[in-house]
């Protein structure tokens, strides 16, 4: 009996495992997917919202935090969520999580998450919520908020990929756009020539010479910002679904040998996808991997890690 009772709590166990890798995997799969920033939004809260009894998103202004989505509210208060906007010096929670670029769990007091989320989401004294910050390099441009019974490690892992997308759905930084591709993928530019001599008095002074990404075609252009995207994404996944081994790998000096297997399929799709159809595109895969996993010290990547790719 009890070796019955063993084995149906296993398998009740592996089917709720597996249950929920499928719902990770398929929010993960929609996040990736997103075409706007609204999109990813509204992806990323409806992904949410199946791990946790309420969640919000706030996109981060300034000094403040500006209403975007909300579910587990009544509809009347979710319809004007929009229009809110949380000054951070009056949420010390939301706050703490955009300065240390980390998730908090606070206490929901009106002195912890403010006055208006008490009274929005009806939070008990002793209740708790769950902040996760969206995290785009240095920065923070929007946090996920959970309240009621969640799944923490879901729910970070979500807020990890959306940041990841969102970098790459943000408006792109053109410069440094323009030195990865004139230094890694030979994006080519005019000779230099004599210096221009100053205007006559009353003529118009000459237009400021073309970055190289200004130069570049818009197809070009929206082909470098997909590689790019692809490469962010894909690195994310490796320091999200693999943490042990980046940790480990990185310790060890051999990002490489910790994580062959992912490194060598995410480079095999990157030939693939992205430099077989341009060959000026820049190895984004291995900025991602210098930047990301070994810190911006490409000795931690080991040295059997076989280099760019171009």
């Amino acid at each position: 009996m009890s070796n019955e009772v063993e084995r149906l709590f296993d398998e009740a166990h592996g089917r709720a495992r597996r249950e929920l890798s499928d719902r990770l995997n398929q929010s993960v799969r929609r996040l990736r997917q997103a075409g706007s920033l609204e999109q990813l939004a509204a992806t990323l809260l409806d992904a949410a919202a199946t791990f946790a009894a309420g969640v919000a998103i706030f996109r981060v202004a300034g000094p403040a935090a500006q209403g975007q989505n909300i579910r587990g509210v009544p509809q009347e208060a979710a319809q004007g969520f929009g229009a809110l906007e949380i000054p951070l010096s009056s949420a010390p929670a939301l706050a703490g999580a955009v300065d240390s670029r980390d998730p908090v769990i606070a206490v929901t007091t009106a002195a912890e998450v403010s006055p208006q989320l008490v009274a929005l989401a009806v939070h008990p004294a002793d209740g708790r919520a769950f902040i996760y910050p969206l995290v785009v390099k240095d920065r923070v441009p929007a946090v996920l908020y959970c309240w009621g019974p969640v799944e923490g490690a879901a729910l970070e892992m979500l807020a990890q990929v959306a940041g990841a997308v969102w970098g790459s759905l943000a408006a792109p930084e053109a410069p440094q756009l323009v030195t990865i591709a004139t230094a890694a993928a030979k994006v080519e530019m005019p000779a230099p020539t004599a210096a221009t001599p100053a205007p006559a008095p009353g003529e118009p002074a000459p237009a400021e010479p073309a970055s190289a990404w200004d130069a570049l075609p818009a197809e070009e252009q929206a082909r470098h910002l997909r590689a790019q995207r692809f490469a962010r994404v894909r690195v994310a996944e490796m320091r999200l679904y693999e943490g042990a081994a980046v940790e480990s790998g990185r310790a060890a000096r051999d990002l490489y040998g910790a994580l062959r297997q992912r490194i060598d399929d995410a480079r095999v799709t990157f030939r693939e996808s992205h430099l077989a159809f341009c060959p000026n595109i820049a190895d984004y895969l291995h900025v991602e991997l210098v930047r990301t996993l070994a810190h911006d010290n490409p000795d931690l990547l080991g040295k059997d890690y076989p280099g760019p790719l171009v």
